[in-house]
This record gives C-alpha cells, sequence and structure tokens, in this order.
C-alpha cells in the first residue's frame, strides 16, 4: 500500500479527497517499472488498471497493418489515462509503451468503481477529465490532417501543456528530440528541423535534455 502522502504527489485527483477516500485509493494502487521501449500494454490486451506516469514519459498509439506508426498522445508525470477502457470494461484500443525507463501508479477495476459510486470530488475529476480527452482527439484529428509537420509538432508539444491533464507540468518540459518526433509522428532529422524553426519564431527554446516553452498560445495556434 502506497503512502498517502505520496499518493497526493503522484495523483492530482487525491488531493481533496477525504480520508476514507484516501484510504481506498491508496489500498487499491500498485507501483510498477518499465524499461524504455518496454510495452505497457498492446492493443487487444485485458489491462484493467486505471494508470498514472508516476516518472518518465509514455507514448499511446497504434500500428497499422501496413506497419505504420500512428501516436494519438504522450504521456508525462502527473497524467492519468486509461479511464475509458475501464468503464467499460473492454480490451485496450492502442498500445502503451515506455519512451524511456518509466513508473506507473495502476489502480484496479474494484477500486476504481468505488471510488466513482461514492466521491462526489472524484466523479468531478473524471467528468473534467474526459471532457478535456475528448477536445485532446478532436484537434489531434484536424491538426493530424490539415497541418504540414511543423504544425503538427507544435500542437503536439502544446497538447502536452494541458493543465487539466497535466496540472503539475512546468514550462520547462524535459524530452529528447527522438521523443518528440515518436510523439509527433515524424523522425527525429524532422523534428530538429521543425524545432528549430519554431525556436526562430520565438516559440519554444532548445536546451540540453528538453524544450522551454516561450510562447505557449502560438504554438496552440500554430498553423491557423
Amino acid at each position: 500500500m502506497i503512502a498517502a502522502d505520496h499518493l497526493k504527489r503522484i495523483a492530482p485527483w487525491a488531493r481533496d479527497l477525504n480520508e476514507r477516500e484516501i484510504e481506498i485509493a491508496r489500498g487499491g494502487i500498485i507501483e510498477k517499472s518499465f524499461s524504455a521501449n518496454e510495452f505497457v500494454c498492446m492493443r487487444g490486451d485485458q489491462f484493467e488498471f486505471w494508470t498514472g506516469v508516476v516518472s518518465g514519459l509514455i507514448r499511446i498509439g497504434n500500428v497499422s497493418r501496413a506497419g505504420k506508426s500512428i501516436s494519438f498522445t504522450g504521456l508525462t508525470a502527473g497524467a492519468w489515462f486509461g479511464e475509458g477502457t475501464v468503464l467499460k470494461n473492454e480490451a485496450r484500443r492502442y498500445d502503451v509503451v515506455a519512451l524511456r525507463d518509466t513508473r506507473l501508479a495502476m489502480m484496479d477495476r474494484v477500486t476504481f468503481f468505488w471510488l466513482l459510486e461514492n466521491s462526489v470530488v472524484f466523479n468531478r475529476f473524471l467528468v473534467g477529465q474526459l471532457n478535456e480527452r475528448l477536445g485532446q482527439f478532436m484537434a489531434l484529428l484536424e491538426y493530424g490532417r490539415m497541418l504540414d509537420a511543423t504544425g503538427r509538432l507544435a500542437r503536439c508539444i502544446a497538447s502536452l501543456f494541458n493543465p487539466i491533464l497535466y496540472p503539475d507540468l512546468t514550462r520547462h518540459l524535459e524530452i529528447t528530440q527522438e521523443e518528440i518526433g515518436a510523439l509527433s509522428g515524424i523522425s527525429r532529422q524532422n523534428a530538429n528541423k521543425c524545432l528549430k524553426t519554431l525556436e526562430r519564431e520565438g516559440l519554444l527554446r532548445l536546451e540540453y535534455g528538453g524544450v522551454t516553452i516561450v510562447d505557449l498560445e502560438r504554438l496552440r495556434r500554430y498553423g491557423e
């Protein structure tokens, strides 16, 4: 069983729960580590956990029958995902891969549904989470069809700064150009060119081991 203060650090949704809800939540969560490029789960798996990123970086996506990799989103520390699959009790419809050494917190279905049925705070969080996730994937569909590589990369980076889905993130993102390329669906070389374009335009600053966002709103609107 994880400690209550640790739960509140890794799970923003837990910070306003009452003591009883905290005890139930921490009793239903385990943590597990994954190595870089290791699959957390694959499309078709019965992976019955609501999952949070404690540290590291994961990619959610699929590979087509022709071998083309499709990225839906990246998730950094503080993000929780998979609520839709748990609610519907169905097999996963996507692959989840650790892009670097990653530690995950995994809540079992019994605990998830206890909180869903007994905690108003938890329900409010889930409604906000599902609403933001819907908006995120609608935007992905739009810019994936309409924007060039630089635009797609800009929007991809901006999506990692959603204050609902990633509430604790600062304007500095520890991420490599290879990881940004993987999340954006482009090569590392193309990612490097796109990042330099965005830096010249004053939207971000390239730094060792990551990027710092200079103008988040322009990143979100890039290509309009």
